[in-house]
């Protein structure tokens, strides 16, 4: 008995020294899934997604404070390093996201703003350290290695804060909430814009390969989902008139223009995935960057949802209604190939 406890405890400190930081991409999929569950009548789906995320996000948090404690010189390695360090991006998010799934699945608003909070807070702290600590760092990779779509999670991260800003009550002014919640999808577009052009620029000038086109990139799709979301939350909220109110044209707008760009990089991306692993046959395996493909997918079926109920255009419902099972799908082989891989590092004897 006593060998297996120090076995287990051997390897939870294991699975904390080498711990991704772009994990809590699991919390982001699970939480954008299971609110489009819910928004398409999937209530059970919805409700098991929302315990499965909770316990999820209670397991990484447990490891992240462990490698905090007893690997900090590995976490601070991370955060200043240019490829892995946008993963703490998705701790953000995913508070947000899942702040947001008990405000909309399961109607806990005291629960949502504690998380409303927390995000808010995450957001601060990693969004000023990273870019402070990339920015003055004495030596820098140059763009091929620098940059990926992992970048985007700034954009994402700070665009799933506007979302749970919008939608939770406030005792306060609410034109102040509102105008809160609309700076900060400004900033998560100024960021967006920002990093896509150096992304485009790095896969269309620069030498891609089967090992550098990794499963992030997707988040090129995923960062515009989210801002298609954001977008038309602010809307439905600028018709109960307002401070949004003026900037209804404009928001309008701009929200289309992100959710045409999410519609034109799937194909691209699918065609990408086709390339690397049936042309050039790279071997598909569980890896924690593959929640980055399951993102996109569940934040572009919501926030198409969200953009049909805005723009009053139900024949956009067609597209969520077909895109929820391939999201399920993606889901559910992500979750049994990571479930598989937690299996194998239990059974795997430590060096």
């Amino acid at each position: 008995m006593l060998s297996r406890l120090m076995r287990g405890a051997g390897t939870i400190d294991r699975a904390a020294a080498e711990l991704f930081p772009g994990y809590f991409a699991v919390i982001m999929a699970t939480g954008a899934t299971s609110i489009a569950c819910h928004l398409l009548g999937l209530t059970p789906v919805s409700w098991t997604l929302l315990g499965a995320n909770l316990l999820a996000y209670v397991a990484l948090w447990l490891l992240t404070l462990i490698r905090l404690v007893r690997y900090p010189e590995r976490l601070a390695s991370d955060m200043v390093d240019h490829a892995r360090g946008p993963g703490f991006f998705t701790i953000v998010a995913g508070t947000c996201i899942l702040g947001t799934q008990f405000h909309i699945v399961a109607g806990h608003d005291a629960i949502a703003a504690e998380f409303w909070w927390v995000g808010l807070t995450l957001w601060g702290v990693i969004m000023y350290l990273f870019f402070i600590a990339v920015t003055t760092r004495a030596k820098k990779p140059n763009l091929t290695s620098g940059i990926n779509g992992a970048w985007l999670l700034a954009s994402v991260s700070t665009h799933s804060v506007s979302i749970l800003t919008a939608l939770l009550p406030w005792e306060g002014s609410a034109d102040l909430r509102l105008f809160f919640a609309l700076c900060m999808f400004l900033i998560g577009c100024m960021l967006y814009l920002a990093i896509i052009t150096l992304i485009f620029y790095r896969l269309t000038f620069l030498k891609v390969t089967v090992e550098n086109l990794s499963p992030p990139y997707w988040i090129n799709m995923g960062a515009v989902a989210i801002a298609t979301l954001a977008g038309s939350t602010l809307i439905l909220r600028a018709g109960e008139g307002g401070i949004l109110a003026d900037f209804q044209p404009f928001l309008l707008g701009f929200t289309v223009f992100f959710w045409a760009t999410a519609s034109w990089w799937f194909p691209l991306l699918v065609g990408l995935m086709l390339w690397r692993h049936l042309i050039h046959r790279h071997r598909l395996a569980y890896e924690p960057q593959l929640w980055s493909m399951v993102f996109p997918l569940a934040m572009y079926t919501t926030g198409t949802l969200r953009l049909s109920a805005a723009l009053e255009l139900p024949f956009l419902m067609r597209i969520p209604e077909l895109m929820i099972w391939l999201v399920l799908l993606a889901w559910g082989a992500t979750s049994a190939g990571m479930f598989h891989h937690f299996w194998r590092l239990v059974r795997t004897p430590q060096a």
